[in-house]
Parts: structure tokens; C-alpha cells; sequence
């Protein structure tokens, strides 16, 4: 026990006369943890900074994406797409909603002697326009006698407005979309779509009943189309509901058609994500290495400035492991030192980048240990070296230099 007790206060003398020394020199002290300060400064910032980042995309993907799916359909040999009948039979579903064909494609367009090719077009049914109630900015939105109909109407974009019809009246004329006429009945300033497809496209220029785009592409089946689910549905409880229907209107064949949810996206996001926080730490952490190298310089620089020290304490008894002990804890304090400013600067630095890019800022308790543990590691391990030089050195050789 008396033991214990005194190996106890035998560390605590060695951490005072550490901060002493390094008081002592606080230039060299503060140019060595420097170092360790700004790779811990690095890796804390680049860790929250993308966390808070990520967070936000999720956060916006999944309110865009909340309550739909996204299904593609490749087709078989003996059925290419969906008709009005199977799209109904989904439809009919206890977790849909409704469903929105998506027909989409490039065409050119004339009028009044201008012309413009690969202008994008986009065909949508009439229970998209009922969902966007608030996307026409004038005339009326396109509704179900349009679908039924095959009716060539369209609605045309700002964008295309600026360039067909400046000073220009466009509602009531008409457009030529690949050599066919087309009525203007709307306007609309943008159409990021929604759903998980309509996080990936650009907004179309002009939107057209989407019976009359596969009459257009000469199609007769859909191949593409977002599901809208009933509120409070699980989007995988709706998918394999969705996936059971759609198995039997293919007789079973497989790789016939793929559902996308937003957990799937959520999940390949949380990958690149976690790539990307992986590379960029472990770049900031060469700043670490450097810093302990800078702290392996500066001991080997103390233990031969502390020779007489040594020397005089190994011929008063003391022991190898003591002075070892001594000069680890040195180079311990000083690599936390510049860890635990390293975190307060990382942090604030972090806040201060998702301020302006206008993200919300996320405190890491993940990078925060790191960062600390980084740190204690490379105190010790640069540490260990100058540590067991002193420890090693010859007492009679230590007094000769008195």
C-alpha cells in the first residue's frame, strides 16, 4: 500500500515538473502542440462540418421524397411497360394513393419562324397537375378530358416563354413540339417534379398530357411512373406490396421492373458519406503525424539539454521506468494540449462553415473522442522514443557533463 501511495505521488511530481518545463520554454512548447492543434482543428472541422452537411441533403431528400416510389420498368419479351388497365389495378392498392406516369423526352420546337431543338418535354397525367395545384402562374393546368382525350395542349415554361414569345402573348397560340400543333393553355415558372425522380431531373420546358407523349413515341405502355402512397404507409411495407402486384402482371419473370424507395437512397447516401468523411480525415490526419514528429523533436531536443537532470536523479535511485514515466508524461501533456485546442478551434471553425453555407450544425461527440484520442496516441507513441533514450542513459556518463 505505501508502495502504491508512493508511486502515486511520484506521478503527480512528474506532471508538475512536466508543466513546469514546459512553461519553461512556452515558445518551443507552443510551436510543438501547434501541430497536433491544427491536424485535430482539421479533422474536427472536416467530420462536422460533413456531418452537418449529409444531414441537411437527408433532410431534404427525404421531405421531397417522403410518401412515394419510383418505379422503372425494363419490360419482358412479352410485355414492355404497364397499360391504363394495370396502372389502375395498382392504383386500386390499400397503400397507394395515386400514380403519375412519367413519359419524358426531347423534341424540337417552332414557332413563328424560330426554332429550337432538343427541348425537353414531359408527360404527366392528369393527377400530377391535382397534386401541384399551385404550379401554373397563368391559364389552367391539364387535366383528365386531356388524358382521355389525347387532347395536343401544353403547358410551357418561362424559360421557353422568353424565347418564343417575348412581348408576346402565349396562351391560346400555337407551337409546333416535333412537327405537331400544340395549344398553349398554361404557364409555369418551374417544375422540379416530385418524388424520387424529381430530385435527380432538371425542370422540363414543356409538360404535355402524358397519353399524348406515348402517342408522340409512338408507345402504347408506361415504363415509368412515381407512386404516391396513402398516408402513414411504410414506403418497403407499400414496395412489396407494389412488388407482389406487379411480379403477377409479368407473369413472374424476373428483372422485370425496380422500385426505388427513399431508404435506398438514404442508405447509398449514408455510404458516400462515410467514404468521403473517411478520406478527408484521414488527409487532415498527416497534419497529426507531423505535429508528433515535431513533438519526438523536441524531447530528444529535452533529454539531451536534461543529461545533468537525468543524471543526478539515476544516482539518487532513481529507477529506468520513473524517468521514462517523467518524459512520457511531458510529451503526453503537450500533444493533449494542442488536441483539446485543436477541438475548441475545430468546432467553432465547423459552426462558423455551416453558418455560411446554411447548413445545420451537428457537435460530433464521434469526431470529438477521436480528435482526443488521436492526440493522447501520438503523444505516446512520439513520446516513447525520447522517453526511453533518457531512461537509458549511463548515470557516470550523465555526471561526467557537470
Amino acid at each position: 500500500m505505501r508502495k502504491l501511495i508512493g508511486n502515486i505521488i511520484m506521478i503527480f511530481e512528474c506532471i508538475r515538473m512536466s508543466l513546469e518545463q514546459i512553461r519553461g520554454n512556452k515558445v518551443r512548447s507552443f510551436l510543438t502542440l501547434l501541430g497536433i492543434m491544427i491536424g485535430v482543428t482539421a479533422v474536427i472541422t472536416l467530420i462536422s462540418t460533413v456531418s452537418g452537411v449529409s444531414g441537411s441533403l437527408t433532410s431534404s431528400f427525404t421531405s421531397m421524397g417522403a410518401g412515394t416510389l419510383t418505379v422503372s420498368v425494363s419490360g419482358s419479351d412479352l410485355k414492355s411497360g404497364l397499360t391504363q388497365e394495370d396502372l389502375d389495378e395498382l392504383a386500386a392498392l390499400d397503400s397507394v394513393r395515386g400514380i403519375v406516369p412519367n413519359v419524358s423526352g426531347t423534341a424540337q420546337i417552332s414557332y413563328g419562324g424560330k426554332t429550337q431543338s432538343r427541348v425537353t418535354i414531359s408527360g404527366k397525367s392528369a393527377y400530377y397537375f391535382f397534386l401541384q395545384e399551385d404550379l401554373k402562374t397563368r391559364g389552367r393546368n391539364l387535366n383528365s378530358i386531356d388524358d382521355t382525350n389525347v387532347s395536343f395542349v401544353c403547358m410551357m415554361s418561362q424559360n421557353m416563354v422568353d424565347t418564343f414569345f417575348f412581348g408576346v402573348d402565349p396562351l391560346g397560340e400555337t407551337v409546333f413540339i416535333a412537327g405537331m400543333p400544340f395549344v398553349v393553355v398554361g404557364l409555369y415558372g418551374e417544375d422540379k417534379g416530385s418524388g424520387v425522380a424529381g430530385m435527380f431531373s432538371s425542370s422540363p420546358d414543356f409538360l404535355i398530357p402524358y397519353t399524348t407523349a406515348l402517342k408522340m413515341n409512338n408507345q402504347n405502355a408506361v415504363t415509368s411512373f412515381t407512386v404516391y402512397l396513402t398516408e402513414g404507409t411504410e414506403s418497403e411495407e407499400a414496395s412489396q406490396e407494389l412488388e407482389n402486384s406487379m411480379d403477377a402482371m409479368f407473369s413472374w419473370e424476373e428483372d422485370c421492373f425496380t422500385i426505388t424507395t427513399m431508404s435506398t437512397i438514404e442508405e447509398t447516401m449514408a455510404t458516400m458519406t462515410q467514404m468521403m468523411t473517411t478520406l478527408l480525415a484521414g488527409i487532415a490526419s498527416i497534419a497529426l503525424v507531423v505535429g508528433g514528429i515535431g513533438i519526438m523533436n523536441m524531447m530528444l531536443t529535452t533529454v539531451t539539454e536534461r543529461t545533468q537532470e537525468i543524471g543526478i536523479k539515476m544516482a539518487l535511485g532513481a529507477r529506468q521506468w520513473q524517468i521514462q514515466v517523467q518524459f512520457l508524461i511531458e510529451s503526453f501533456l503537450l500533444s493533449m494540449f494542442g488536441g483539446i485546442l485543436g477541438v475548441v478551434f475545430g468546432l467553432f471553425l465547423s459552426y462558423v462553415l455551416c453558418s455560411v453555407m446554411g447548413t445545420e450544425f451537428v457537435f460530433s461527440m464521434g469526431a470529438v473522442v477521436l480528435g482526443v484520442s488521436f492526440s493522447a496516441a501520438v503523444g505516446i507513441l512520439f513520446g516513447w522514443a525520447p522517453a526511453r533514450k533518457a531512461s537509458r542513459l549511463n548515470p557516470i556518463d550523465a555526471l561526467r557533463s557537470i
